[in-house]
């Protein structure tokens, strides 16, 4: 299923789990309501009506005051779990290892870098990634991850969480947490009772004898803990319909994305071998455990993930359950040695060599490591950068199949992407002052007189320092490969989140005068500055960054005409060529409408406008939106790496990301509609 059926399903238990939220809800009101009528008030509607509004405002107000603490996204929840953020420049192996996974599924996925946490106290294997969006995303793994897993495991349960980042699995689970704390609100408050009226609640004599109506306060709270376990027991189930399907596809997700199912598998199998499991010590481990890639307890009536021997046995259809006694026996052979575990299927010999490289340390250099043969397939991971005047064959239909589907190709690109990054560009980029310098970097031309026009507007916003930094870097840019440019802008974007909201206005000011120097703005120019705005920005109020998509393409047409014309005017050098891109690419999106070429008089405020309306499409609006703009560029036959990249970005302020476009197989060619039909403009300076 691609990601634009992932998004509509999401919705779709969205809505469910507004229902089930409902339910639950009724019956916490009716149990209150029966309780408090036998035995308080009787069944006078005047006092169970206000009852029953005390119990609802309970309920919403808890729901309320816990989503509004969760409002700073995935890092909210990871610090809630006592974790710790990795560090850009951590020298830790461990710690670099998983860095250098999660940066490489993050530049395969083509979405940002999340926020990287450990939860140091946790011997158990497991993980989670919890946030609104991609841009304020935090993927937080165990310290079990990091001692018991080889790479290729920390790989594939990385993928994993990946997945539920893509998917938009992250918003719902985040959504789900408040509504569990507002369902449970009663059971919480009558166990603070039951206990605190056992202890004296209210004794004045401090002796432990109750006095003064404590005793009948421990009556109380145990019957609203009896109330409350309902609250409690439609928490369980509704953590258990939402997770346990999404867990499974999942898996499948990871399968698709790296190497091979050994990942993965290993890494479950490791649970099942292991006395810890994927057990979690925390005391929240319940609020998040519908979100853990592996089930927070060892046994549960309400698991939220299929068994771990189906979870394997679907990746592995051989697989068979007394396989993991030999496991066990390695594993107590060596005296508790996590390494001395093989849980690896046979492999090629190319693909042995790779794993064995990949494995030996954190750091990959894609230029030594070994390359696959012709028959792997149609990318070796060396070498797999098409040259900076190639033409790529792109389809339609195969660009908007790639929208947060990544999959073993594109995992190996961005290996290989990752790798070439000059050290002392990625270095740069993942410092808090370096990621600054970076992103003003990107913007820097060229031409010798215009970039020390711009360089110098760097000082006045901030210092003479960083205005150096960033000539420094902007010269280092210059041979830098078109396709590294989104995978850097993506390394720096998580240090830049993290500098004060002041100075993070300024770095948009500062970069909004830098583009402006010439008196001209390039589109590049301009997509690098909503991409600031639409992962930087928009990731300092998460829970309000998010806009549901719930406008019909119909009714956004004339914003789908801007952008097609705009897309199709830069990419042309002529009228005639850009109409019949924009042509192209209206039939391919609404091919009952009658839409004429008209490109906006001031094209920077349409194309604002456009983006703003199309990032509101629903997932259905957004895929024709995405294939028309791949017709677009496509048209004439032949793309551009620059045009592929243009088109990546542009996705991805329309929280579409691409995955980097390579060798999508080309489909038969469509004849574009006659140019001339339609009025041809002046163009715009």
């Amino acid at each position: 299923m691609d990601f634009f059926a992932q998004q509509a399903k999401v919705r779709r238990s969205s809505r469910m789990l507004v229902w089930l939220f409902a339910l639950a809800v009724l019956a916490i009101v009716v149990a209150v309501d029966l309780v408090c009528g036998f035995f308080l008030v009787g069944f006078r509607p005047g006092p169970l009506a206000a009852i029953t509004v005390a119990v609802l405002a309970v309920i919403g107000l808890s729901s309320a005051y816990r989503v509004a603490s969760l409002a700073g996204g995935g890092a909210a929840v990871a610090r809630e779990m006592n974790a710790v953020e990795v560090p850009a420049d951590t020298t830790d192996p461990q710690w670099k290892r998983l860095r250098n996974v999660i940066e490489e599924v993050a530049i395969a996925s083509g979405v940002p870098v999340p926020s990287i946490y450990v939860m140091q106290d946790e011997p158990g294997i497991n993980a989670f990634a919890a946030g609104f969006t991609p841009t304020d995303a935090a993927v937080c793994v165990t310290q079990g991850c990091l001692d018991k897993l080889d790479r290729d495991e920390l790989q594939g349960v990385i993928a994993h969480e990946f997945s539920h980042v893509l998917n938009g699995d992250m918003r719902l689970n985040i959504r789900l947490m408040g509504l569990l704390f507002g369902i449970m609100a009663i059971w919480v408050i009558g166990r603070f009772l039951m206990w605190g009226g056992y202890f004296g609640l209210g004794d004045d004599d401090g002796r432990g004898r109750r006095r003064g109506g404590s005793g009948q306060v421990a009556l109380a709270g145990i019957a609203l803990l009896a109330v409350g376990a309902i609250g409690v027991f439609f928490g369980r189930l509704i953590q258990a319909a939402v997770s346990r399907a999404r867990e499974s596809l999942a898996d499948a997700s990871a399968v698709q994305f790296t190497r091979q199912t050994d990942g993965i598998a290993g890494a479950l199998k490791k649970i099942a071998v292991f006395e810890e499991g994927s057990a979690l010590q925390a005391p929240r481990r319940d609020e998040v455990r519908h979100m853990l890639f592996g089930d927070a307890e060892a046994s549960s009536w309400f698991a939220t993930h299929p068994p771990i021997i189906e979870r394997i046995q679907a990746l592995e259809p051989g697989f068979k359950p007394e396989e993991l006694d030999a496991y066990v026996k390695q594993w107590l052979a060596s005296g508790g040695d996590p390494d001395s575990i093989d849980l690896h299927a046979e492999q090629h010999p190319w693909e042995k060599a790779v794993h064995d490289f990949a494995r030996a340390d954190g750091d990959v250099d894609i230029q030594s490591a070994p390359s696959l043969p012709a028959t792997a397939g149609t990318r070796t991971i060396g070498g797999v950068i098409p040259t900076r005047g190639a033409a790529l064959a792109i389809t339609a239909a195969g660009v908007a199949a790639q929208v947060a589907s990544p999959g073993t190709d594109d995992y190996r690109v961005a290996t290989s992407l990752h790798a070439r990054i000059p050290a002392a560009l990625s270095t740069a980029a993942r410092d808090p002052r370096g990621a600054l310098a970076t992103v003003f970097a990107l913007a820097i031309s060229e031409h010798p007189d215009l970039m020390a026009q711009q360089v110098q507007s760097v000082a006045p916003a901030f210092d003479a320092a960083l205005a150096d930094a960033v000539r420094n870097l902007a010269g280092q840019m210059a041979d830098l490969h078109p396709m590294l440019r989104l995978p850097l802008a993506q390394l720096a974007f998580p240090a830049l989140k993290r500098r004060p909201r002041p100075e993070i206005d300024r770095c948009v000011k500062t970069l909004d005068m830098i583009i402006h120097a010439d008196g001209r703005v390039d589109l590049d120019e301009y997509c690098l500055a909503r991409l600031v705005q639409a992962q930087v920005v928009a990731a300092l109020d998460p829970s309000t960054g998010f806009k549901a998509g719930t406008l019909k393409l119909a009714a956004a047409q004339d914003e789908l005409r801007d952008l097609a014309a705009l897309v199709a005017h830069f990419g042309n050098d002529d009228d005639v060529s850009a109409q019949r891109a924009f042509q192209a690419a209206m039939k391919e999106a609404l091919p009952n409408a009658s839409i004429l070429y008209a490109v906006p008089d001031d094209w920077q405020a349409g194309l604002d406008r456009a983006l703003d309306a199309l990032a509101r499409l629903t997932p259905e609006g957004k895929q024709l939106t995405v294939r028309a703009l791949t017709r677009a560029i496509a048209v004439d036959g032949k793309v551009t790496v620059a045009e592929s990249e243009m088109l990546r970005v542009v996705c991805a302020v329309l929280g579409c990301p691409l995955p980097p476009l390579l060798s999508v197989q080309a489909e038969d060619p469509v004849t574009p509609p006659a140019p001339g039909s339609g009025p041809t403009p002046a163009r715009p300076a």
